[in-house]
């Protein structure tokens, strides 16, 4: 199975299954010299780690992470840097009744007609669970890039379901379980994700991403834009359906005169661009926003078919996200560092 790397000169491999003994990742390309230790990255797997609220799947991993190669001292060598994260909660019978049929909106029928074999445990490779290994790759990428360009990036969630969240504060993002920017509107969103919990469904849910402190210049204009490799690897996410950057799907509605940020000699006026323009970044901070859709993993019955083509019902157990994109906030931040991360070193080679 290829398709497994991602990146140029800061380049990961991600490895495992949902329900293996391990999933981890080999980060290949980081410079020598970056102060890096276990808490650096635990603390990022800390955010994404599942059982930290009754509103997230009950799966208890505590997601510890090992450090492998690439460190000496406390400092990166500039050799690759191997990760592990062992499973350690993995109740591989909740997916037996489902081993020789397809549920509904996974890829269980996609993998078996690709590959002719598939590991039902939790999805195996389409699990959700190997994102973890992304955000620790990620990790690493965001401590280089605010140690060596003060570059920050952090996301919130803007809507679940239909329920949109105004922003207040970036304050407000860490005091609550939701990533929400408003924390007068989390007992809404509590009220909201029990009944759906009762009710055995799932919803989706839209989260913005936002790179600050970024130079002009990173991305080329044809192959390898920027907003076009930021767009390919946030459409890697599980469950993500869409992607924009900047207005996005509302420049339909703007005029030519309204969308074009106007530069005057103290900066941009709007930043409608996303800090993108004609694949290169412009200086201003770059916005991505995702839709995830809900969670395909409900206990509602559905139809499907067999791996016979026989029509059946099928019901998941286990443990699941009632909304997956309550998790997706580290990950997407992890997968735009990634990203940044690479065009960095891109550049450099490139324009010193």
């Amino acid at each position: 199975m290829s398709g497994n790397s991602l990146g140029n000169l800061f380049r990961i491999t991600n490895f495992g299954e949902s329900h293996g003994p391990a999933i981890g990742c080999i980060v290949d390309g980081c410079p020598p010299g970056l102060q890096l230790d276990i808490d650096d990255i635990q603390k990022e797997l800390d955010r994404r780690r599942p059982g930290t609220s009754r509103h997230v799947t009950q799966r208890q991993e505590l997601d510890k992470v090992e450090i492998l190669s690439g460190i000496y001292n406390g400092v990166t060598t500039g050799s690759p840097i191997a990760m592990v994260i062992k499973n350690i909660d993995h109740k591989s019978n909740d997916y037996s009744n489902i081993a020789n049929s397809f549920r509904p909106g996974h890829a269980d029928f996609t993998y078996y007609k690709k590959y002719g074999i598939r590991d039902p445990r939790g999805g195996g490779r389409s699990s959700a669970r190997m994102t973890a290994p992304t955000v620790a790759a990620g990790a690493i990428a965001k401590k280089w890039l605010l140690e060596n360009n003060n570059v920050i990036i952090r996301g919130y969630m803007s809507q679940l379901g239909k329920i949109h969240i105004p922003f207040i504060s970036w304050d407000h993002v860490n005091k609550n379980l939701f990533y929400a920017p408003n924390i007068e509107i989390i007992s809404k969103l509590e009220e909201y994700m029990d009944q759906l919990r009762k009710k055995g469904d799932s919803i989706g849910a839209r989260i913005e991403i936002i790179a600050e402190n970024i130079p002009v210049g990173l991305g080329q204009p044809i192959y390898n834009r920027l907003d076009a490799d930021i767009a390919y690897i946030m459409m890697g996410l599980n469950a993500v359906k869409g992607v924009s950057i900047g207005s996005g799907f509302n420049c339909v509605e703007q005029l030519g005169s309204e969308h074009g940020d106007e530069i005057y000699p103290e900066g941009f006026k709007t930043n409608h661009s996303g800090g993108i323009l004609g694949g290169i970044s412009t200086g201003q901070p770059i916005n991505v926003s995702l839709a995830i859709k809900p969670t395909s993993s409900i206990r509602i019955p559905r139809h499907s078919i067999d791996i016979n083509n026989n029509p059946v019902i099928v019901q998941t157990f286990g443990r699941h996200d009632p909304c997956v994109g309550i998790r997706a906030i580290p990950i997407a931040e992890a997968m735009l560092a990634i990203i940044l991360m690479d065009h960095f070193l891109l550049n450099r080679g490139q324009c010193g």
